[in-house]
């Protein structure tokens, strides 16, 4: 295991020092509060490992890890980045502790025992290490970019110069508990169409593979028998299907990875994104949803006193669709220039006439922010009506297409039983 040399603080304040045979920085770090001494700085031993100077062999596991492919060793160790709801978790917390009277570095020390799902203890333990080591707590954040975005770096950071640090973390929370609140309404709009669609697909496969085969046996026992079109054309499909059913799963791989390369290319995301934005129906539910983002992250860095280029470049790096993030980068070089937000975001041609007249307002009024807010609920409003549209859209789609394909199936069965019927009259 790796050596780490630490200096520390006695309770009576005598410095100590001394040498640490753990597995990691976070791990040094408590085996010096174990031993009740207050650490100062830890630092990795130049000597090599604990292992490499008693010439002890690697154990298994890591000999293992040492072999796989760099790539894969790389996926094996990746840190999960946390979801919105559990970032609004941990800010909401911290603003907590701090409320409560906890100096900064023993809220931190506090956060690495409470339960922040998503967020290891281990994260809290070295945001504590680095403050203690003289950094504010956005420069601690920001040497953590797998865990904590742009947006809450530069927030806190805000929140430190202005000296409202507490504040600017439940205003952090409530951000992100607001699109937490959207994704999830988002998603639960497409629950019902992506299960009965599934259902659907389900029940036709299983009887073009196990009950259809057993009414060919039996058209297949009675001699000279005509059978009609669809019957005929849905034996053979149910034959392919049981003969080559392993191809489905194979093909369905492949789509997927086609389509993940072709949408990590620079133009095939921006004509995928761009097909998005003008589809029918949900298309709009996807404009209202990307414009509510856009004003509710802009408006949230400016009303933390986060400067507007830097605001803007944020957003833009937040923003999952390319075509507007484009178009935000277009409008912080019109902001460079001098000119108003409202202005560039016009010319870009893509920004609602709502939005630009809202913005011309707070440009007027000298409230930005409040301007953007306004803007974010008029839009998460519309995004909600357009979920229920969409949803109560999709559904009769949905079962009428299921039905469709279900009376074909029954159709062609019957038609079948209907000639072997008139061929046994004859």
């Amino acid at each position: 295991m790796p050596l780490f040399n630490y200096k520390a603080r006695r309770r009576s304040g005598e410095v100590v020092e001394g040498t640490l045979d753990v597995l990691d920085r976070s791990a040094a770090v408590l085996a010096v509060q174990k031993l009740g001494f207050f650490p100062i700085s830890i630092a990795a031993s130049k000597g090599g490992t604990s292992a490499a100077k008693s010439g002890a062999k690697a154990d298994t596991k890591t000999e293992g890890r040492s072999v796989l492919p760099p790539t894969l060793r790389a996926f094996l160790n990746r840190r999960r980045k946390p979801k919105i709801q559990e970032l609004a978790t941990f800010t909401l917390q911290l603003a907590n502790l701090l409320h409560a009277g906890m100096p900064l570095t023993m809220a931190l020390n506090s956060m690495a025992s409470l339960t922040a799902k998503g967020i290891p203890p281990e994260v809290a333990r070295q945001l504590r290490q680095d403050v203690m080591e003289g950094r504010s707590l956005s420069d601690a954040l920001a040497k953590q970019p797998d865990i904590f975005p742009p947006i809450v770096v530069n927030m806190v950071r805000a929140g430190e110069q202005s000296g409202a640090l507490e504040e600017v973390l439940r205003r952090q929370a409530a951000h992100f508990e607001r699109f937490a609140e959207v994704q999830s309404k988002f998603k639960s709009a497409m629950i019902y169409p992506m299960v009965v669609c599934a259902v659907g697909v389900a029940l036709v496969f299983f009887f073009m593979t196990v009950m259809l085969p057993k009414f060919t046996t039996l058209f297949e026992s009675i001699p000279n028998l005509e059978l009609p079109a669809s019957t005929k054309f849905l034996i053979s499909a149910s034959h392919f299907m049981t003969t080559w059913w392993w191809l489905f799963p194979i093909v369905a791989v492949l789509i997927v990875i086609v389509y993940k390369r072709y949408h990590a290319s620079p133009q095939g995301r921006r004509l995928i994104d761009r097909m998005q934005m003008k589809a029918p129906v949900i298309g709009a539910v996807i404009r209202l949803n990307l414009f509510g983002q856009f004003s509710r992250t802009l408006g949230t860095l400016l009303r933390n006193g986060v400067p507007v280029l830097q605001a803007l470049k944020i957003t833009e790096q937040i923003i999952p669709n390319v075509i507007v993030a484009e178009a935000i980068s277009k409008t912080r070089e019109g902001v460079t220039d001098g000119k108003t937000l409202a202005q560039p975001l016009a010319k870009s041609g893509l920004f609602p006439q709502l939005m630009i007249d809202l913005l011309k307002i707070g440009e007027e009024t000298g409230d930005i922010p409040l301007a953007l807010e306004n803007v974010a609920e008029t839009y998460e409003r519309e995004l909600n009506l357009g979920l229920r549209t969409l949803t109560n859209l999709i559904e009769p789609i949905m079962i009428v297409g299921i039905a469709i394909a279900v009376g074909f199936l029954l159709m062609s069965v019957m038609s079948a039983m209907f000639a072997i019927t008139s061929s046994i009259q004859r």
